[in-house]
């Protein structure tokens, strides 16, 4: 449900994402892992954007991960093959604080290879920056802010204020999910309006996964 969400941000605001981690607003387009000719390690959470200079992967973790490094060495020989000229953009963003040496790692080495990506650690971000773009809105409660909970209330006041419906409940319906890894499930619904979360394509689309698991367990 995370990924999925992340995923859905990052491929309908990439501009927003661009601007983050890459310091200017490129357009990026979805690329489709089936254009790197094999079968994609995750593909249910792989995240390729690209435009005419870049490649951009991204990896959204809430659990450290030991086989990361790998991956991501795995990923960057993969789009060097199809796209040699391209350069690459290959960042994994931990949403979840963690003890772990692992959410340090961003290396990967064997002997005669050595590879090198970038990590984030939301928790150490400062918030700001995310409660001045669209699409970064919903990841802003998961940074270094001493209230989650006030937080929350800003980025709720900053998607009253986004135009289009559409967009607005899809904000709200992403920033709702993620909100619920640090803060409960009531006090969002007080502060995000359940009936505009309700009419985003993301909302839908987790109310069914969440009961098809449900018709799952039931049998």
């Amino acid at each position: 449900m995370f990924d999925s969400t992340c995923k859905f941000l990052a491929e309908s605001f990439s501009s927003d994402f661009a601007s983050w981690l890459l310091g200017e607003p490129i357009s990026l387009t979805q690329l489709s892992p089936s254009e790197l000719s094999l079968e994609p390690i995750r593909a249910d959470a792989l995240i390729l954007l690209a435009s005419e200079e870049y490649i951009v992967h991204l990896e959204f973790q809430t659990e450290p991960d030991p086989n990361m490094p790998f991956r991501m060495a795995d990923y960057r020989l993969r789009v060097y093959r199809r796209f040699p000229h391209k350069q690459m953009k290959q960042v994994v963003i931990y949403l979840t604080p963690s003890t772990s040496e692992l959410v340090c790692q961003t290396t990967f080495e064997i002997p005669g290879m050595r590879h090198e990506f970038e990590v984030i650690r939301l928790w150490e971000q400062p918030t700001q920056p995310f409660l001045e773009s669209t699409g970064l809105l919903p990841l802003a409660v998961l940074t270094n802010t001493p209230d989650q909970a006030q937080t929350l209330r800003q980025v709720a006041e900053r998607i009253n204020f986004v135009p289009e419906m559409r967009v607005q409940s899809n904000v709200a319906a992403s920033a709702g999910i993620l909100a619920g890894l640090t803060l409960k499930r009531d006090f969002i619904n007080q502060v995000l309006r359940k009936e505009i979360m309700q009419q985003s394509v993301i909302y839908q689309e987790w109310r069914e996964e969440f009961l098809q698991e449900g018709r799952e367990e039931g049998r």
